[in-house]
């Protein structure tokens, strides 16, 4: 039976990236970009272990002299494209418990959002921890909606489709239900789901809000870097 207050973090940081290519070892404010993420892991006090699942060496490298684990190069089969998020935590999660022992659940921390703070990370455990019964649901961070989905198309040929129908549309916004989005930054996922490769947004889930956009900031393009430097700036001005 899993330890209820063990918690392990497990923070993906493949290589390999098109559209900002060596993203996650970038020098943000002097920090390569995963430094930020393993810097909130153990400032929050909520996690006994955190381990980096990497296909590279660059980074294992940043990790190791971090402190944090980096037992082995993650498989070539887990880290392409297509290679989902669920499938890396079984793999981290099946070598930790036979090293380490069982845990009650993992907390996925994409190295992407360098801005989602301690005091979340510790806010989204304890949402976890707070859920009675047997069956625990994940915890997925989620932000407003930039863009509310009654206001969003497809497109069928030359015209367009309303995805939540023509009679959304003569409401005023005030009168929607508000609208979120995931955020990507912080998924707390039970042990038992880890363990079998389930996905990780399944009926059931739990949102942890963020009303902070700073935290919800991911890093995938070059516009998105852009807009992480003034958050980094804004950031280091505001802790002067």
């Amino acid at each position: 039976m899993a330890d209820p207050g063990r918690m392990l973090a497990v923070i993906p940081a493949r290589g390999g990236s098109k559209r900002l290519p060596r993203k996650n070892a970038l020098p943000l404010r002097g920090l390569p970009l995963i430094s930020w993420t393993i810097a909130a892991a153990r400032a929050s006090g909520v996690l006994d272990d955190i381990l980096v699942s990497t296909d590279d060496e660059e980074i294992a490298a940043i990790a190791r002299d971090a402190g944090v684990l980096v037992p082995w190069l993650r498989p070539t089969h887990l880290a392409t494209d297509t290679a989902t998020s669920a499938a890396v935590l079984r793999h981290a999660l099946a070598w930790y418990e036979v090293e380490r022992g069982s845990v009650a659940g993992v907390v996925l921390l994409q190295p992407t959002s360098p801005f989602r703070s301690a005091a979340s990370i510790r806010d989204a455990v304890a949402s976890f921890r707070a859920q009675r019964g047997d069956e625990a649901h994940p915890v997925v961070s989620v932000s407003p909606a930039l863009n509310h989905p009654a206001w969003c198309f497809h497109l069928n040929g030359d015209t367009m489709q309303p995805f939540l129908g023509w009679d959304n549309l003569q409401r005023r916004s005030q009168e929607l239900p508000p609208a979120f989005a995931l955020n990507g930054a912080i998924y707390v996922v039970p042990s038992a789901t880890a363990r079998i490769g389930e996905r990780l947004l399944c009926p059931g889930v739990r949102p942890f809000v963020m009303a902070d956009p700073r935290e919800a900031l991911d890093i995938d393009t070059a516009d998105d870097w852009r807009s992480a430097q003034l958050v980094a700036e804004q950031l280091a001005g505001e802790q002067a």
